[in-house]
């Protein structure tokens, strides 16, 4: 039972994110993906969404 809890707030949190982040259809990719394991789903989207994501706003904060 904490399983599953666990996989479908991890679906919930990657699919939100991504959506918000401006991902459009891969937002479903990451929320689909992050129901069926945990932590990689979740550590993926760290390194190849969230972290290039923050680089490019310091980047840009600092032009």
């Amino acid at each position: 039972m904490l399983i599953a809890a666990v996989l479908l707030l991890q679906g919930t949190w990657l699919f939100r994110d991504a959506r918000d982040r401006g991902q459009g259809r891969k937002a479903w990719f990451w929320g689909i993906w992050g129901l069926t394991w945990v932590p990689t789903p979740a550590v993926c989207y760290l390194l190849f969404v969230v972290l290039p994501d923050r680089r490019k706003r310091k980047a840009g904060r600092n032009r």
